[in-house]
């Protein structure tokens, strides 16, 4: 049977997002990389589905051919939750994957999402090459996963109604934080939680599921939370909220491919991550016009009440994660050295 212009555009749209050279198509090596944002393409849309095609792209290129990585977007190849286990497993390559959300399986990636005890981007950035970074790095290897590339996020607070800004806020909302110990320091303030991804932060504030998202400044824009949102807490100038959101790969497929593939996964990682932090800063800044241009009360944080936030942290989810284990412990005392 012939196939018709039609059928041929028709399987192209049904695809996955598979970034290749067209004149290389016998890829030696065919990587999957799934993520929960929303899909885009290489200049337009969430920066973190534009870094997943920048990195296929250039591993394509770079390699002749030899490795080829298709993006899957928006939870598409699988559900948000299911993509690390996936990955130790080797059912899954790569993902761009928010590391609390694995703090189930891994307690010590909750760090990734500890309120207050990282506070601005360079800070975070530092964390790679200090002594916590080594020590993540070595923790996630045993576990099955490669870092391949460091991204972190500052976040801020969507509300449905009244600001959360200060803890005395929180009282009688219901929120959602992103970690078990952003909960733990929003239950002592007063608010009851709710956990879910991101990605159905939409839903949850549209039915009155949920009062106040706090994730990053790239997830309210890209789940369009301005359209529910009638005050932002922003994460611009300080925020009590910095995730690590990292390319992650399945520590299986990584030791099956040759040294200097291997290598070039790791060297374009690097190289990717200015991208990824200039970003999430540019985002912060266009998540403040996007709130202020739908009619919310847009706020940063000041000092004053970031320290009164890092207070109930210290005493809750800081205390809390370093009675887990005697590493978690050690991961926590390391992390409090990078000012």
């Amino acid at each position: 049977m012939m196939l018709t212009r039609r059928a041929l555009v028709a399987g192209g749209l049904a695809a996955p997002a598979i970034l290749s050279l067209g004149s290389r198509a016998r890829a030696a090596t065919t990587l999957k990389l799934s993520h929960q944002f929303p899909g885009g393409t290489l200049e337009e849309g969430d920066f973190r589905d534009r870094m997943c095609r920048k990195f296929a792209m250039a591993l394509a290129e770079r390699s002749k051919g030899a490795l080829e990585v298709q993006v899957y977007p928006g939870s598409s190849l699988m559900k948000t939750n299911a993509q690390f286990a996936a990955m130790r497993k080797g059912a899954l390559d790569l993902s761009l994957y928010p590391s609390p959300y694995a703090g189930g399986e891994v307690p010590e990636l909750n760090i990734g999402l500890m309120p207050a005890l990282v506070s601005s981007y360079e800070q975070a950035i530092a964390w790679k090459k200090a002594p916590v970074g080594r020590k993540l790095t070595e923790i996630l290897e045993s576990k099955g996963i490669v870092l391949v590339s460091w991204v972190w996020q500052a976040g801020g607070v969507a509300s449905r109604e009244r600001p959360l800004y200060a803890p005395a806020d929180a009282k009688g909302l219901k929120v959602r934080g992103g970690s078990r110990e952003m909960d733990l320091m929003m239950k002592q303030a007063g608010a009851a939680t709710l956990s879910i991804p991101s990605s159905e932060s939409y839903a949850a504030m549209q039915t009155g599921a949920c009062d106040a998202v706090i994730t990053s400044s790239t997830s309210l824009i890209s789940f369009r939370l301005e359209e529910l949102g009638k005050a932002l807490t922003s994460g611009r100038e300080r925020s009590y909220w910095f995730m690590l959101e990292p390319i992650m790969m399945s520590k299986l497929a990584f030791d099956r491919l040759p040294k200097d593939q291997q290598d070039l996964i790791m060297a374009i990682g690097a190289e990717l991550e200015p991208f990824g932090q200039a970003g999430a800063k540019a985002d912060d800044t266009k998540v403040e016009d996007i709130f202020a241009k739908a009619g919310a009360k847009v706020q940063n944080l000041d000092e004053k009440t970031l320290g009164q936030w890092r207070d109930i942290a210290k005493d809750t989810a800081w205390k809390d994660f370093a009675g887990k284990s005697a590493g978690c412990a050690e991961l926590l005392k390391l992390a409090e050295q990078v000012s």
